[in-house]
């Protein structure tokens, strides 16, 4: 049960140094505690954790603007931020997760600034059909984020440049472009700035909670720590991912999610696997891919392999089954 509440801003706009700080304040946090962290990105694409960069964003076009591509831990799909966007996070431990009262801080405080939205499924918010939200979700071992991002005056016109988005996403959206599916909130609310909402997001997180809220400093965490996390997040092999030799490719688009799948066979042996997704089960689609290698190229084998790994779920059972059809057929 949360007991406190905390909130965090931080003035830091490089990427790295955020998303290290999002997963520092993941592992410190005390049971019983909540924390909202704010922050912003200048400048950048940020990708799901299985994603393949080269196919969600312009790298090279967006790296010689001076932008940065980042990957975060959680799943889903890429996402642009500039200084008109803010992010937020919400840090607790597993049994205090609570989508639906998470959503509720965030739909009170806009509700405070004259603007009705709604949460759409798992992973947005929107207004008459256009989003000014994106949501993930990351789990660990003990605690949880559920974490985002609130278009206030954001660059569309660059999220559109930099954002590479597969057609068939698009379709299945039934939108022409990225551009006419996303809208900034200062469209609905004329002068609504970052600051003002960070004020209302503050406030609304306090009555939500029903408690006061402790502000805690970046400063608190500077460390080796907090450094080491950054290195991480912005080394080369994790920005950019593995990007093997393959001898077969499928992809596929399903209701949970985008899939493509590469795979290097050798004398009927799969001797190195690559698994790109937007879907928010992140930690699937990462097993997947150890899951793959070293495995006899065919049906069979992979039906069992798969079984075997996830039979405690129903659900991943299920998407097992579609990962099957898109590689062997139906």
């Amino acid at each position: 049960m949360i007991s406190r509440i905390h909130s965090i801003e931080t003035a830091e706009t490089n990427p790295y140094r955020n998303i290290a700080l999002e997963a520092l304040l993941l592992r410190r946090l005390n049971a019983g505690s909540c924390i909202l962290y704010l922050w912003q990105n200048r400048h950048t694409v940020v990708i799901g954790r299985n994603q393949n960069a080269w196919k969600e964003c312009r790298v090279e076009e967006l790296e010689a603007s001076g932008g940065f591509l980042a990957r975060r831990l959680s799943g889903g799909g890429a996402v642009y931020h500039d200084g008109g966007n803010l992010n937020f996070t919400f840090i607790m431990g597993k049994e205090d997760y609570d989508p639906e009262k998470q959503n509720t801080v965030i739909l009170r405080a806009l509700q405070a600034a004259g603007i009705e939205a709604r949460s759409s499924g798992r992973n947005d918010m929107e207004i008459e059909g256009r989003k000014f939200s994106g949501h993930a979700y990351y789990l660990a071992e003990k605690n949880v984020y559920h974490h985002g991002t609130l278009l206030v005056n954001s660059s569309l016109e660059d999220a559109a440049k930099y954002l590479s988005v597969p057609a068939d996403k698009i379709r299945a959206k039934g939108v022409e472009s990225v551009r006419k599916r996303i809208i900034n909130l200062c469209e609905l609310k004329s002068g609504l700035t970052v600051d003002e909402l960070k004020v209302l997001l503050k406030k609304s997180f306090e009555e939500v909670y029903g408690l006061k809220s402790q502000v805690l400093s970046p400063e608190d965490f500077e460390g080796e720590e907090l450094d080491g996390l950054e290195k991480q997040f912005a080394g080369p092999e994790w920005k950019y991912g593995r990007n093997p030799p393959f001898s077969f490719e499928s992809s596929g688009r399903f209701p949970w999610g985008g899939v493509e799948i590469r795979l290097d066979i050798r004398e009927n042996r799969v001797s190195e696997a690559a698994v790109y997704s937007d879907a928010m089960d992140e930690e699937f689609i990462l097993k997947l891919q150890v899951l793959f290698r070293t495995l006899s190229f065919d049906r069979s084998s992979f039906r069992t392999a798969l079984e075997e790994a996830f039979s405690q779920s129903s659900e991943r059972i299920s998407r097992s089954g579609d990962i099957l059809n898109l590689i062997f057929g139906v």
